[in-house]
């Protein structure tokens, strides 16, 4: 790669503000009370370039918690609209993991569906030559009949390929193969999700917008450099391997992009101090000198993806637990860092019990360095969060080594007050609060 001077030398505080004010995050949110739009929605997935999905639902689902960090209190309709009616502003498509990201960018990664042989994992990969009559049958089944989830295109193939629970993995049926074969080559895809969050998949052609789909195919160099270009934009500022990360390429087509892109103006090379590695910073990038904000992040936010920048940055250590057996957890199984300001003051073990009604709290922990009014701020977002989730109140278990539970538990009774419903209620012991389901 070529390498020139930096033109310039961050500090770690201002690459901080520089990758927050890339994902919006020091924007404030619309009033309380206002109505949440489309508009708004494109705004930020013009700003973070994907919303990752997955499958965990211990609070919400992974693709709406960005929205509600940037946004505040939103109707999740807006996204349904967005991603299932014509024409369609978001489409899925494994960018990094499965993720929704807008049409133009889904033409991106053409490439990925072209190269399926050696892009797609081992029962993918193979599914072509395992079972391509299914597949045949099941492209044809599809182009007739219109959306259909995979349970339901199953029961057209169940008499030849029963359900089995003996394979490793997933457990997918034939039919759910070839599916995934179908949509990861680029032949179908989501036309919506249904009320069980099962994709109905599609013709892509049915799917696309018109003008997407009118547009030439993008050679994939081309198509590469300009997915580092949106990662980096999404960035404000990273290495090769946060820009590599974003869309999940691999190391040496980066490397190629990156140089490129320094070439054509595009990244210009950086110093953060400190650090011992290059850095690019995207032009249009800001650098703000203050940056106010106040947002619970979930573990797919594209904030915390990259682990070792988010260390690096922000000086959390942060590792997802939920595949970890109970008694090895630290944190717990579903802990959202919370940004105050410019770092991270906090992270907070939460779970939506809907049936009771309340947004539980497993365990709070301050970070090193939080600021006095962390437990404050952290109530005030929970209750923001809570009524999102059309949950009644907060309920805060203490846990001997959870240090910001206690503060956090009195500042919510504080804001709540004597009368009327509590919004807080805090459990005498961490066994009172079920095991949460994954």
């Amino acid at each position: 790669m070529p390498t020139s001077r930096p033109v310039d030398v961050l500090t770690l505080q201002q690459a901080r503000r520089v990758a927050l004010a890339a994902q919006g995050l020091d924007r404030p949110r619309p009033a309380p009370g206002a109505t949440v739009t489309l508009r708004h929605l494109q705004q930020v997935v013009d700003r973070i370039g994907l919303l990752q999905i997955d499958s965990v639902n211990v609070l919400a689902r992974a693709h709406l918690m960005p929205l509600f960090s940037r946004l505040g209190p939103y109707d999740p309709t807006v996204l349904d609209r967005a991603a299932g009616t014509a024409p369609r502003r978001l489409v899925e498509y494994w960018a990094h993991m499965a993720s929704y990201v807008p049409p133009e960018t889904y033409r991106l990664l053409e490439w990925r569906q072209r190269r399926y042989r050696t892009e797609a994992w081992g029962s993918l990969s193979g599914a072509e030559l395992a079972h391509s009559t299914v597949i045949a049958e099941i492209r044809e089944l599809i182009a007739r009949q219109g959306p259909m989830t995979a349970s339901q295109v199953h029961l057209h193939h169940e008499a030849d390929h029963p359900r089995t629970r003996t394979e490793w993995g997933w457990n997918w049926t034939v039919a759910k193969r070839a599916l995934e074969f179908l949509f990861f080559t680029g032949e179908v895809t989501s036309a919506r999700r249904n009320a069980a969050f099962e994709r109905c998949y599609d013709l892509t052609e049915r799917v696309l917008p018109p003008v997407v789909l009118a547009a030439p195919p993008v050679a994939d160099d081309d198509a590469i450099r300009a997915l580092v270009e949106i990662s980096a934009r999404a960035h404000g500022l990273g290495s090769l391997r946060c820009l590599a990360d974003y869309f999940r390429l691999r190391p040496e087509p980066t490397r190629k992009a990156v140089a490129e892109l320094v070439e054509d103006g595009v990244l210009l090379p950086v110093q953060v101090r400190g650090w011992d590695r290059s850095v690019f910073l995207h032009r249009d990038a800001r650098r703000p000198r203050r940056v106010h904000a106040r947002a619970l992040l979930s573990p797919f936010d594209p904030v915390v993806f990259e682990r070792r920048r988010l260390e690096e940055l922000f000086g959390m250590r942060y590792r997802i637990e939920i595949y970890v057996p109970a008694p090895k957890r630290v944190h717990g199984y579903y802990v959202l860092p919370f940004l105050l300001g410019d770092r991270f003051a906090a992270r907070v073990d939460l779970k939506a019990d809907r049936a009771r009604g309340v947004l539980r709290v497993l365990a709070a922990f301050r970070e090193q360095g939080a600021p006095p009014e962390t437990a404050a701020e952290l109530a005030a977002e929970l209750e923001a969060l809570a009524g999102w989730l059309g949950l009644d109140g907060v309920e805060v278990a203490e846990r001997a080594d959870a240090d910001l539970s206690t503060a956090l538990a009195a500042e919510l009774r504080v804001r709540t007050g004597p009368s009327g419903r509590s919004l807080v209620a805090v459990a005498s012991r961490i066994d009172e609060i079920r095991e949460p389901e994954g």
